[in-house]
């Protein structure tokens, strides 16, 4: 855990609760072991939306389709959702959510590897969710900022690793330092990238937020 426990505890005990179908598709995840999104990153999510209120939403990720459904209930509802997931039985499972929840016509699920799904995509999307593996993070950067239009939002989800990303490479298990020098590359180039307005917050497990400002120079 990044942050103190009893901060989280407090804060989580300050929620309400969604509709009851979001309630119970959480549920039957978490029972499932499929991750969600933490209650405390649904709420800076939530927020985000309300804030933006986007036309066209790019997610990375689907899992089961609960972090689609949450942003759909906050966007308005003209807006529309393209989301990605290569694992099948989360396909078939985001699948049957969003029949479920009657979002099927508002969510588009495309299947596949999330970076050649991403060169294939063309327009513009106001607000980019990435919560895929997170060793990849760095390779779906540069097509996200080509889909990414100015003044769009990215959020990136679970960029603190439980802090391990804090910690020197030889600090980690030898069979997490890919993805812990992957994680570090990509933090550095959000914060660095001169396109990019980005703030790394300690939310859940770190959730990192960029504003593509359109200009690689900040000089002009």
């Amino acid at each position: 855990m990044i942050t103190e426990e009893r901060v989280v505890t407090y804060i989580r005990s300050l929620e309400t609760e969604e509709c009851p179908m979001l309630e119970e598709i959480e549920r039957e995840a978490l029972e499932e072991g499929v991750p969600i999104i933490r209650k405390e990153t649904q709420s800076f999510l939530k927020t985000l939306i309300s804030l933006q209120r986007p036309e066209k939403v790019l997610e990375i990720g689907t899992g089961a389709g609960f972090s689609a459904l949450l942003m759909c209930e906050y966007a308005p509802e003209e807006c529309r959702f393209v989301t990605i997931e290569n694992y099948e039985k989360r396909i078939l499972a985001a699948r049957e959510n969003f029949r479920r929840a009657g979002r099927e016509q508002q969510i588009t699920l495309m299947e596949g590897d999330a970076l050649e799904v991403l060169k294939r995509l063309e327009g513009k999307f106001d607000f980019v969710f990435m919560d895929a593996a997170k060793a990849q993070y760095i390779h779906y950067l540069p097509e996200v900022l080509r889909l990414l239009r100015e003044g769009g939002v990215l959020v990136s989800d679970n960029v603190l690793q439980g802090g391990d990303v804090f910690e020197s490479r030889f600090a980690v298990e030898r069979r997490d330092r890919t993805i812990h020098a992957r994680m570090r590359e990509y933090l550095y180039e959000i914060k660095h990238n001169g396109e990019l307005v980005t703030s790394i917050l300690p939310l859940g497990d770190g959730v990192a937020v960029s504003v593509k400002t359109g200009t690689a120079d900040r000089s002009v």
